[in-house]
């Protein structure tokens, strides 16, 4: 809980001191725009072509406007709300049809015309509790320097002890007044939540687009997955197999006829065995490292960095382990990531972070090479990107000409994999 001590100088009291005054200024921007336009739009109604191009400029312009007052509650409130808004495709006719029927479109334009009054009492509110207590604390200074010592209200007046009476009730005054603040901010909130952001049903449907779309990554990216391990096999392990068994039948075909090219070819087919073992290994840890299983990801990583040819920074802080789909993913992050690093960056160092915070597990890989990394179809950055979505994450590709190069993959720490 706050002190209320350190709640007047807050960062966040003052942020919401600032949004709540602002609340005068904007509604009496939104309330203008929003009222004129439905009012030009409803006394045109019975002239259909000249209602029609003002209606939509009315749903714009609202849309415009609750975009802003979304980023300036992220901005001041730190209250991040999802637009509410679908995207909408097809004829203009269908466009403003589908905006006319949506309760977000209505919702928003509610919102812009309650900013008004809810935000003249807010700002009063708030502007009175700071002033009044300044001045209270400043009565006695400002008396002092008058002639007659007396603060004339009017109907009453304030003079010797009662002057200091009233300090300290400016000094009360003075702890109260971040929590109108606060408290009017936190109005501020529930109707910016109520009235722009998508009702239950509308998240609901959001999410179960989401829920497809990610059930179809995973889909892919586990075909995929296929493909590369029947590539690797039939290209790597399947092909040296083969060498092998034809090794084997000449050299049993010379045994009794030639012994020493017999333990030639002997000889031969024994590295080519090991080669084969070697690559299978090298593909079992593909499909999943034993030390991943064994060890976690705080275990198995640095196993992997061990083996990059570059120097490579490890910093890992996770109390608790992921679960084992999450932990496979943030590990082919760091393995992709790194592979690309050596291969195509030209960098001489990189550095991987992977922590927990809020219940979600943030892996990190950077280097000092010369960047233009692009997130193209087909790429193994891609691939990372599906595979990461299909479990509700993000991956962020920020790697500017010239370098540096980030990927930053941002993963729930222990929920399930979608189905």
């Amino acid at each position: 809980m706050t002190n209320p001590l350190t709640a007047v100088v807050s960062r966040r009291t003052w942020l919401a001191t600032l949004h709540v005054i602002l609340d005068l200024y904007v509604s009496a921007v939104t309330f203008t725009v929003v009222v004129t336009l439905l009012s030009l739009g409803l006394g045109l109604a019975i002239t259909v072509v000249l209602a029609v191009p003002i209606v939509w400029l009315l749903f714009a312009a609202s849309a415009w406007l609750g975009r802003v007052e979304r980023t300036r509650a992220a901005a001041l409130l730190g209250l991040v709300v999802a637009d509410p808004h679908p995207s909408v495709t097809g004829s203009f006719l269908g466009r403003l049809r589908a905006r006319a029927t949506s309760g977000a479109t209505w919702r928003e334009i509610g919102y812009h015309l309650l900013l008004l009054p809810a935000g003249s009492v807010g700002a009063s509110l708030v502007i009175a509790a700071w002033s009044g207590a300044v001045v209270l604390l400043a009565l006695p200074l400002v008396v002092q320097a008058t002639h007659d010592h007396v603060a004339n209200f009017g109907l009453f007046t304030l003079s010797g002890g009662s002057l200091w009476l009233g300090s300290l009730a400016g000094l009360g005054a003075l702890l109260v007044a971040p929590w109108v603040a606060r408290g009017w901010a936190r109005l501020d909130e529930a109707l910016v939540l109520g009235l722009l952001g998508p009702s239950r049903h509308e998240a609901l449907l959001a999410r179960v687009d989401d829920l497809t779309s990610t059930r179809a990554l995973a889909v892919d990216a586990a075909e995929e997955e296929r493909r590369r391990i029947e590539r690797d096999l039939h290209d790597g392990a399947q092909q040296r197999l083969v060498a092998l068994a034809m090794d084997l039948g000449r050299a049993q075909a010379k045994f009794d006829d030639d012994p020493d090219a017999a333990r030639e070819l002997l000889g031969h087919a024994h590295q080519e065995a090991k080669r084969s073992i070697a690559e299978l290994r090298d593909l079992a840890r593909g499909i999943h490292p034993v030390a991943l299983t064994e060890r976690g990801i705080a275990g198995a990583v640095p196993g992997l960095v061990a083996r990059s040819p570059i120097p490579v920074e490890v910093s890992i802080e996770v109390p608790d382990r992921p679960s084992a789909a999450i932990e496979g993913i943030a590990y082919f992050v760091v393995s992709e990531a790194l592979t690309n690093t050596v291969k195509y960056s030209g960098a001489s160092a990189a550095a991987v972070r992977i922590e927990t915070s809020g219940g979600r597990l943030r892996v990190a890989v950077s280097d000092n090479g010369h960047g233009g990394a692009s997130l193209v179809a087909g790429g193994g950055l891609r691939g990372l990107q599906d595979r990461v979505a299909s479990v509700d994450g993000t991956l962020e590709l920020i790697s500017p000409e010239g370098g540096p190069t980030h990927v930053v993959a941002d993963l729930p720490a222990t929920t399930e994999v979608p189905r």
